[in-house]
């Protein structure tokens, strides 16, 4: 996960005294401070609020290097090769993947979301650190079909495998969150309706509504050109 924004930052030049042990509060108090400070508008969505928390606009991607970086090798990296029929090391999963997503290119929507879903769920959780030998690492979908990854590669090969069908960017979304009940960072796809924010997680074979999920707290969401801050509603 992202765990280095300009808003921790800025808030840590601003109150250097406060402990950078807790990064999530940090998140949640400098992303606060920094959208009442520059008193940057809510985006005007044309679907429901992501958990109930306010969207504030950032447009510049270079505080997004893993993305950035998952962008440019999904385009360059992103190729079919390998011998498909070798049993013992079969590097030939782009092909696969491609195959499984014609399968379903004419599907109604709904069928489509949950077999993506399911096809990216089937791989291994491995951690960062496993696979690459860093704690943190953006797959792009070559290198987690193949080896495995965690959250937040499950939730990028999702993201390509709706593009590929067809799925315009303002529909889809990586969303970074909270998970308050295991008290960790964690990465799902969302997407976006007029009436509903559905949400594809690798903890769940089900795509699930978020009118039904009470433990994750929303930090930031993203596609191809824009990401969003979430920020908890003031009472």
């Amino acid at each position: 996960m992202l765990k280095n924004s300009k808003h921790i930052k800025t808030f840590h030049r601003l109150f250097p005294s406060y402990s950078s042990s807790n990064h999530f509060l940090a998140f949640l108090l400098s992303t606060l401070f920094v959208s009442i400070l520059l008193l940057s508008p809510p985006t005007v969505a044309a679907h429901p609020r992501i958990f109930n928390y306010k969207e504030v606009p950032e447009h510049d991607m270079q505080y997004l290097p893993q993305w950035l970086s998952v962008l440019e090798r999904h385009i360059t990296e992103d190729v079919p090769d390998g011998n498909c029929t070798d049993s013992f090391f079969n590097r030939c999963y782009l092909n696969e993947w491609f195959a499984f997503l014609a399968g379903i290119k004419n599907e109604p929507r709904a069928q489509q979301l949950s077999a993506v879903n399911r096809y990216a769920n089937q791989k291994k959780y491995v951690l960062d650190i496993d696979n690459y030998g860093v704690e943190d690492y953006w797959a792009i979908p070559k290198q987690f079909l193949a080896k495995g990854g965690d959250c937040e590669d499950y939730a990028i090969t999702k993201f390509f495998s709706l593009r590929w069908l067809g799925y315009g960017p303002d529909k889809i979304r990586l969303l970074i969150l909270q998970d308050t009940n295991l008290r960790v960072q964690h990465a799902v796809l969302l997407f976006l309706t007029k009436n509903d924010v559905l949400v594809l997680d690798n903890q769940s074979q089900e795509i699930v509504s978020q009118k039904q999920i009470h433990h994750y707290v929303p930090l930031y969401s993203l596609n191809e050109k824009e990401w969003w801050l979430h920020v908890p509603p003031l009472k």
